[in-house]
């Protein structure tokens, strides 16, 4: 039996699969905002959030959708061959526009040959009727994709961090995408104060028996300017070493489904802006790292997805 390169179901070898070939993601900037920063849900974002709006590397909002895909096309070709995209709409809540602005939008996006999938990044409590038609219609034309941001399934974590809407909200919105065919990722952080590896993996356990296809496993950054920037100066809490969040990626990975595709397992903090841990900043030596790791466990055996 032939194994893939990664002992883990990862985002590239799904993308070959589906496209052929290597696709890479381009971050787009829609120029929104989010109902937790307007007063709709509440002011200033959750306490982890950047100005950025958890788009730091986005393109810029002052472009057209066509001029962002145009110059961050050009930036990879001078790196490296790539013949297909997926339009990435990454920076604050990329559903809470109104319908025709978010139809014209998404539908540049789509409109460009090389782009293979879009996936947008949005809150559950903002996937009203509406918004699930439109998404539902575009679906027709290329796969899309739906981010939410869980963070975590517990109540009082997400209220610590400001999250704005409870699970069963999550659930519904899930319940209501699977139902029109869209794929779900869901957007869960590792290291937020006060949990530890048991309510981590309680969230793994539960993404488990939900209708989702993607995951993003991502290190808390404690950012400059944010909230949590601000706590932490005055209630400094513990933060993973890199050994630490290894051995927990592992445990995540062997108990998550080998069906649920791993669409990111570190994330990237602005080098510029980020306070701890600052080990994170050297994305590939983790994630070499943890590779290494994860075959001399041989934590792969009957558990990795295999073609």
């Amino acid at each position: 039996m032939k194994w893939q390169e990664k002992p883990y179901h990862s985002i590239d070898y799904e993308l070959k699969k589906r496209f052929g070939e290597k696709v890479y993601r381009l971050s787009l900037n829609g120029g929104m905002t989010c109902p937790n920063r307007d007063g709709t849900a509440g002011y200033g974002g959750c306490i982890f959030c950047s100005a950025g709006g958890s788009g730091d590397f986005a393109g810029n909002a002052c472009e057209s959708i066509r001029e962002q895909i145009r110059q961050q096309k050009l930036l990879l070709r001078n790196k490296r061959p790539v013949e297909k995209y997926i339009a990435y709409f990454q920076a604050y809540t990329n559903t809470y526009a109104p319908i025709p602005y978010l139809e014209k939008i998404f539908t540049e996006a789509l409109e460009e040959p090389e782009i293979a999938a879009l996936s947008i990044a949005t809150r559950p409590d903002c996937l009203g009727a509406e918004v699930l038609t439109l998404l539902e219609q575009l679906n027709f034309q290329k796969p899309v994709w739906v981010e939410l941001g869980l963070q975590t399934i517990h109540e009082k974590t997400a209220d610590f961090i400001r999250r704005g809407y409870p699970l069963s909200c999550f659930e519904t919105a899930v319940e209501n995408l699977r139902s029109r065919g869209l794929e779900v990722i869901v957007h869960t952080i590792l290291g937020l104060p006060g949990e530890g590896e048991k309510e981590i993996l309680q969230t793994m356990d539960y993404l488990n028996h939900r209708d989702i296809q993607g995951i993003k496993l991502q290190l808390l950054h404690i950012l400059k300017h944010t909230d949590l920037a601000r706590y932490y100066d005055v209630h400094p809490f513990p933060v993973f070493t890199m050994e630490e969040y290894i051995d927990l990626l592992i445990r995540c990975l062997e108990v998550l489904s080998p069906d649920i595709t791993i669409h990111r397992l570190t994330g990237d903090g602005p080098k510029e802006l980020l306070i701890a841990p600052l080990w994170s900043s050297h994305k590939r030596t983790v994630l070499n790292t943890l590779h290494r790791e994860m075959h001399l466990r041989n934590t792969w055996q009957g558990k990795a997805y295999t073609p």
